[in-house]
């Protein structure tokens, strides 16, 4: 919640001097202002693990393997190469599988 520093203050003797009245309505006020939530409506933005996505369509735009990058073969992730950390039977390794 936004705070406005800018409003004035009470002092000690302003927030003294409310009554118990006034307090009692504004904490009614407050716990009337909550809003009821269709929790089916809220459910419809999930998306559920495993959902059926097979109409989806990919809307990224994919690049080709830079002169400067390589395929890890443990892994299968593009790296750039300074993450290469060895080769093993002439396959690179990034820094994460090697260790």
């Amino acid at each position: 919640m936004a705070t406005d520093y800018d409003t004035p203050r009470k002092t000690d003797d302003e927030v003294n001097e409310d009554s118990i009245e006034e307090l009692k309505a504004r904490r009614n006020d407050k716990s009337a202002s909550n809003v009821d939530v269709d929790e089916f409506e809220q459910a419809e933005g999930l998306e559920l693990p495993g959902a059926d996505l097979s109409n989806e369509e990919l809307s990224v735009r994919v690049l080709p393997r830079q002169a400067d990058e390589f395929t890890c073969m443990s892994c299968f992730l593009v790296h750039h190469r300074s993450q290469l950390a060895a080769e093993k039977n002439g396959q690179p390794i990034c820094r994460d599988c090697a260790a």
